[in-house]
C-alpha cells in the first residue's frame, strides 16, 4: 500500500488535493488504512523532520460520525511539525480548509504498553499527568471528505492538519470534564458550544478506546505524548484574520489567530 502513502504526502507536501486514492491501491478496511497510515507518518516525518508527539482521536462525536459518514471513532498521529504552542499565529493558505475544533487534550505520565487483556478505566486514569485546553485543525487531502470514507479519512492521518496546546491542568480529577462548557470565541462573538460529555460521553472514555484500539494494533501510549479526544462542539470553518479562543473553563483557553 506504500503508493497511497506516497500520493497522501505528495498531496500535502505540494498543497494539491486528490479526488480520491486509485481503486487498486485504496484501502477497504480500518486495518488495511491504518498500514497506509504508519507508512505516511514515515514519510512525512522523513520531509519535515520532527517526531511523533501523540495521537488525535476522531470521530467521537455523533455529529461528526454523522457528518463523515462513519460510525465508529478513529485515530492518527500528532506531529511536532504541526504543532503550536496559544497563543498562536498560524497561516491560513496551508490548509484547504481551516476546521476548527475544541478539543479536551490528555498529557501521559506514564507509558501504557499493549496489553492482551483491556485496562481497567482507573489504570488508564491514573497514567494520566494532566488535562490541557486544545484546538484541533482538521484538513482533508481529499476533495469531497464527507463522502470519501473511513478507510482513505484513517490513511489521511485521519484529517489532522495541525495542533493548538494550552497549558498542562495537573489538578484535574476534580473538574467534572464531561459537564464542563466549552465555548468558541470567533472575534469576539461566542459561535459554538458544547461539553465534555459531547466525546464519547467523557474525554476519558475516548482516551480508554484509543488505549484498547492501539493495543489491538500492538501500540501503546508512551510517558509526555499528548491525546486530543474529539471536538466537544459543532466545528468552526475558519478563514484569514479568524480570532478564536476555545475557553474550557478551570481546564483553561486555547487561542489561534489565523493570518
Amino acid at each position: 500500500m506504500s503508493n497511497s502513502s506516497e500520493l497522501l504526502a505528495q498531496a500535502r507536501i505540494t498543497h494539491k488535493r486528490l479526488a480520491e486514492l486509485p481503486a487498486a491501491i485504496r484501502p477497504k478496511t480500518p486495518a488495511e488504512a491504518y498500514v497506509i497510515q504508519d507508512a505516511l507518518i514515515d514519510q512525512l516525518l522523513a520531509h519535515y523532520g520532527g517526531s511523533v508527539i501523540g495521537y488525535k482521536i476522531a470521530c467521537t462525536n455523533v455529529t461528526a460520525q454523522r457528518q463523515l459518514n462513519v460510525d465508529a471513532p478513529f485515530a492518527g498521529r500528532l506531529l511536532s511539525a504541526f504543532f503550536f504552542e496559544s497563543p498562536a499565529r498560524v497561516d491560513a493558505a496551508k490548509f484547504f480548509m481551516r476546521v476548527v475544533e475544541a478539543e479536551f487534550a490528555i498529557e501521559m505520565a506514564r507509558d501504557l504498553p499493549p496489553t492482551a487483556t483491556p485496562r481497567s478505566r482507573q489504570e488508564i486514569a491514573a497514567a494520566v499527568k494532566g488535562v490541557l485546553p486544545g484546538i484541533e485543525i482538521v484538513d482533508s487531502r481529499f476533495d469531497d471528505w464527507t463522502t470519501i470514507g473511513a478507510p482513505s479519512l484513517i490513511a489521511d492521518n485521519a484529517c489532522n492538519a495541525a495542533w493548538v496546546k494550552g497549558r498542562l491542568v495537573t489538578d484535574w480529577q476534580s473538574i467534572d470534564l464531561a459537564g464542563q462548557a466549552v465555548r468558541v470565541t470567533v472575534n469576539g462573538k461566542v459561535l459554538r458550544e458544547g461539553t465534555g460529555s459531547n466525546v464519547l460521553g467523557h474525554p476519558l472514555h475516548a482516551l480508554e478506546w484509543l488505549v484498547h484500539s492501539l493495543s489491538a494494533r500492538g501500540l501503546g501510549l508512551k510517558a509526555g505524548q499528548y491525546v486530543t479526544t474529539g471536538v466537544t462542539t459543532e466545528v468552526y470553518m475558519g478563514e484569514r484574520e479568524d480570532r478564536i479562543t476555545a475557553d474550557f473553563g478551570p481546564v483553561g483557553s486555547v487561542e489561534l489567530t489565523f493570518v
